[in-house]
């Protein structure tokens, strides 16, 4: 029931090479994954982009404040009066 024959033995060895190769592929392939994104980082950053055009680019993170009426956070430059009778936004 228990015993070793010479096909458990190639079985297994060839069962542990196998696994062992993939997961040294898979290294690989993030490896180059990770490269190539640096690569990108670095190429962004000598055109002085970061990810949109140069000309007319939006900001990445844009302020937000709370409306003093209802508590709403809302954008900084583009406020709007929210509908309460107190808001001191435009609207």
């Amino acid at each position: 029931m228990f015993g070793f024959s010479i096909q458990k033995i190639l079985f297994t060895v060839a069962a542990i090479a196998i696994i062992w190769w993939g997961f040294k592929w898979l290294g690989r392939v993030q490896a180059q994954k990770k490269e190539l994104a640096r690569e990108k980082a670095r190429r962004m950053k000598r055109e002085g982009t970061r990810g949109s055009s140069a000309k007319g680019a939006e900001p990445a993170v844009e302020e937000m404040i709370e409306c003093p009426e209802c508590g709403v956070f809302v954008a900084a430059s583009g406020a709007r009066h929210c509908g309460k009778a107190d808001c001191p936004y435009p609207g």
